[in-house]
């Protein structure tokens, strides 16, 4: 099996293990895993964070998101096929379904930032291994994002089922400086 099947392999079966956890308990683990975000040193001391608004079964940041007081929220947008932005929605009505109805901010309704102006960005992932690397969706969105983002901690969030003891990386996959599970804190630069 070559490394790009490789890495669909992985990918479909981590997300197949996240899903088959369960809505309910998909939501009290996210909660956990929210909490332990909440309690990071890196999380209180930034202002500018962005996050992501959850679907088919990635953790959900709905409690970090209520309970983000003082901080500037923003929501990445994707413009095209390739790239996407940091935007913060001027309220719920400001959102919309977006690529593959990803919930995302209506950009006439928001406010974006530059890239190089983000503190933290915590990402969705589909599989993460030891040494923080990420496997996304496959559609590269952050990949192409992330080093735009030069003076941003950059953290993964996932669930324990999705972890890989050693993930196959491309030049692109830049790594996490951490993941945070329901169980456990992956550093690697944090």
């Amino acid at each position: 099996m070559d490394k790009s099947e490789l890495r669909k392999a992985i990918r479909k079966e981590k997300i197949k293990a996240r899903n088959e956890l369960g809505a309910e308990e998909r939501l009290k683990l996210s909660k956990i895993i929210s909490d332990n975000v909440l309690s990071l040193p890196v999380f209180k001391d930034a202002t500018n964070i962005m996050i992501y608004r959850a679907v088919k079964g990635e953790v959900s940041l709905k409690f970090l998101e209520e309970n983000a007081y003082g901080k500037n929220l923003f929501y990445p947008l994707c413009i095209s096929d390739t790239e996407m932005i940091a935007l913060h929605p001027e309220g719920e009505s400001a959102w919309h379904p977006g690529f593959k109805d990803i919930p995302e901010p209506v950009r006439e309704l928001s406010e974006e930032i530059d890239p190089s102006k983000l503190d933290l960005i915590i990402c969705p992932l589909s599989a993460f291994d030891n040494e923080c690397n990420r496997m996304g969706m496959g559609a590269g969105f952050y990949d192409r994002f992330l080093p735009k983002c030069k003076n941003a901690k950059i953290i993964g969030v996932a669930f324990e089922v999705q972890r890989e003891e050693s993930l196959p990386v491309d030049p692109w996959d830049k790594p996490m400086d951490a993941v945070i599970t329901e169980g456990r804190l992956y550093k690697k630069n944090l």
